[in-house]
């Protein structure tokens, strides 16, 4: 029998609930893994707390890593006895024991163990279709504005947009996650709530603002961003931490310098196996060079998954956090 967590209706971290049940074999094109460690991402809790739509019950999560321990027909690049891992699934990784479809999941290089993997999948392929594909024009010497700098996406973010030699201005929520962005590789740092945000950004590009500005927390961040772009530059909105975005007026696209403004989903960037299968590949490389590394802070037995979702809501955690079975 397999432990999966549910929630049968919306609402705080105490709705979670910790149940079993039998998990089948795989069909054509599946396998089956004995999961090791799960990853915990902050739309997991909006979609608990009700702000994604669901049909209850429901099941979270996105990523996880372990061994493959079935096989269904058709699949020939993995087999049983795989150290594996996927991340952007649809939800449902919240269990020790799971079914996916064969083409998400990729083998673990040795160099990664579980905890990193199952920390860094959905995080980095978020990071990475950002950076490779909706950032697609920055280039070296180009400087992007990150918020949540020192989270589990925008640590991942910062080191592989150094790794392209952009430049990176992050923001952070408290003074005590300074350190931690800095260490990440961010050339300047800043408190989300500097008075004036958007001017000190653009003191700091020498009056011109940046050439992108990747925004995860929505309703405090958003008006700052935008006015921390240069003329033609693109804002990605990827994101609601606190909240929804305002809505916004087209016209001061046009107003503030003909600027871009977009709302990407990973999925989206993720449905043609080739692509996944290229930033995935891209991922794991800098990882297992240590070009990126991965912070997993936090470790909670899947038992506690409770107290994993109230120190994420409580903002006292950083980088990623992981559920191990």
């Amino acid at each position: 029998m397999a432990r999966v967590v549910r929630f049968h209706r919306t609402g705080g971290p105490e709705v979670l609930t910790l149940e079993h049940q039998e998990v089948r074999e795989p069909d054509r094109g599946e396998v089956r893994i004995q999961q090791a460690a799960i990853g915990v991402n902050f739309a997991d809790l909006s979609r608990r707390a009700g702000r994604f739509p669901a049909l209850l019950p429901a099941e979270l999560g996105s990523e996880a890593a372990g061994v493959v321990d079935a096989v269904g027909a058709g699949v020939t690049d993995l087999a049983v006895g795989d150290r594996v891992a996927y991340g952007g699934s649809l939800p449902g990784s919240y269990t020790s024991q799971r079914v996916v479809t064969a083409e998400i999941v990729t083998k673990l290089p040795a160099a990664i163990d579980f905890d990193t993997a199952a920390g860094m999948m959905s995080a980095g392929l978020t990071a990475g279709y950002l950076l490779r594909r909706v950032g697609s024009s920055l280039s070296a010497g180009d400087t992007i504005l990150l918020t949540a700098a020192a989270g589990g996406v925008g640590q991942i973010a910062v080191q592989w947009a150094k790794a392209l030699g952009i430049n990176v201005i992050g923001t952070v929520g408290r003074e005590e996650k300074i350190a931690t962005a800095t260490a990440a590789g961010c050339d300047h740092v800043l408190l989300q709530s500097t008075p004036d945000l958007a001017a000190r950004v653009r003191e700091l590009t020498g009056g011109e603002g940046v050439a992108v500005a990747y925004d995860s927390v929505g309703a405090d961040s958003f008006t700052a961003s935008l006015h921390s772009l240069r003329r033609r530059g693109l804002l990605v909105s990827f994101g609601a931490a606190s909240g929804p975005p305002p809505p916004v007026d087209v016209a001061e696209l046009g107003r503030a310098g003909s600027l871009y403004l977009t709302r990407p989903g990973l999925l989206d960037y993720l449905s043609d196996p080739a692509e996944r299968a290229v930033l995935t590949t891209e991922l794991l490389d800098h990882v297992s060079a240590s070009r990126i590394k991965i912070a997993v802070a936090h470790r909670y037995p899947l038992d506690d998954v409770v107290d994993a979702h109230r120190d994420i809501e409580a903002r006292a955690t950083t980088g990623s956090v992981v559920l191990e079975v």
